[in-house]
């Protein structure tokens, strides 16, 4: 967990209770909870990036439905189907990178699809409660991916070792361990001694505000640096591997994450640093042939310009600002899954794991 005593995500009440998360927007300088009531706010939290990280959306999202199914006509088949498709479409467009919104929502949507077309005639509370419990089931798996990831990576780990991440791939962005971090916490739990290299991870800083932040609770040794400072303690022999997270990975191993991913990659390879990915199998686009068919979420100017709430570009400046790069698979030396690490990277070895 990223603090002793929170969770990123927990719902509270039986299946019309409330989704909690903690609103990472306002990290690491306040802890406040956001309680959502309706599925409105739910949108919200991911669009705004309240909870972010591939796995939290995708837990946020099935939840989503559950709450946004609350004032679902539960007497009329046709119309709780309307209703249920309705918000799946609406959660659908907060945010387009990361797969396990839509893989998710999928899941849910199939619940129900199962449900409508059996021979039984399922009444409407059987399936809510079908698709409640289909919610918890993805909360509660994520847990357990986790910990698979973080024990398959560890071993790559040597101790004594210094490694280098990007952006926030630990518990604020799952369930419960993390992906990339995930292999940090576990060598450190092995008894392991390392220590971490963080990017701040402009422009919102997932880095400075939420990794420093989460390995500091996990007393990991961390040191902060600016983005355009990962080339020079390669260089300077300070770095032993990179690990980072994944917000979708097509089927020839190109992945998607935050913007400033794939210049990390390319200086990793330019110095001789392994470069790894830590991404559940739910991550896994296979419709996909290659990352250039990845779609890449731009966002609003002024979380350049205004970052933070201060002005620090010219009024009226051109901004360009996607929200994540793709690493080509040849950059990528391993990708740690729940059900090991994929390298060579290629797609024969990715259709082998994922069969």
């Amino acid at each position: 967990m990223p603090h002793s005593n929170i969770e990123t995500l927990s719902w509270h009440g039986n299946r019309f209770g409330s989704l909690h998360m903690i609103d990472q927007t306002l990290l690491p300088t306040e802890i406040k909870i956001i309680e959502c009531q309706n599925v409105e706010t739910v949108w919200e939290a991911i669009k705004m990036l309240r909870v972010r990280g591939a796995p939290a959306i995708g837990i946020a999202a099935a939840y989503g439905v559950c709450i946004g199914l609350q004032t679902a006509d539960t007497t009329d088949r046709s119309a709780f189907r309307h209703r249920l498709d309705e918000v799946c479409d609406y959660l659908a467009s907060s945010r387009p990178t990361a797969v396990n919104l839509f893989w998710a929502l999928d899941r849910m949507k199939a619940e129900a699809e199962d449900m409508f077309e059996a021979e039984n005639e399922f009444c409407i509370s059987d399936i809510w409660k079908a698709l409640f419990a289909e919610a918890k089931a993805i909360h509660e798996e994520d847990r357990h991916i986790c910990r698979s990831i973080g024990r398959f990576g560890q071993e790559l780990v040597q101790d004594g070792s210094t490694w280098l991440t990007h952006c926030n791939a630990g518990g604020l962005a799952t369930a419960d361990y993390g992906t990339a971090l995930a292999v940090f916490f576990a060598a450190t739990e092995s008894g392991k001694k390392i220590q971490v290299y963080a990017d701040e991870t402009r422009p919102l800083l997932q880095g400075a505000r939420l990794t420093a932040w989460e390995l500091m609770q996990r007393g990991i040794d961390v040191t902060l640096i600016c983005d355009s400072m990962a080339a020079l303690v390669m260089r300077q022999g300070k770095i032993d591997g990179v690990v980072v997270g994944a917000d979708r990975i097509a089927a020839n191993g190109d992945a998607a994450n935050k913007i400033g991913t794939y210049g990390v990659a390319v200086s990793a390879k330019a110095h001789g640093v392994p470069f790894y990915v830590a991404a559940p199998v739910s991550t896994f686009d296979l419709s996909l042939s290659d990352g250039s068919q990845i779609p890449i979420e731009e966002r609003n100017a002024d979380e350049i310009c205004c970052g933070f709430g201060k002005r620090t570009a010219p009024e009226g400046v051109n901004v360009y600002n996607p929200a994540f790069d793709v690493t080509h698979a040849e950059l990528i030396d391993g990708i740690i899954t729940e059900r090991g690490i994929i390298s060579p990277v290629n797609r024969q070895n990715i259709e082998k794991m994922l069969s």
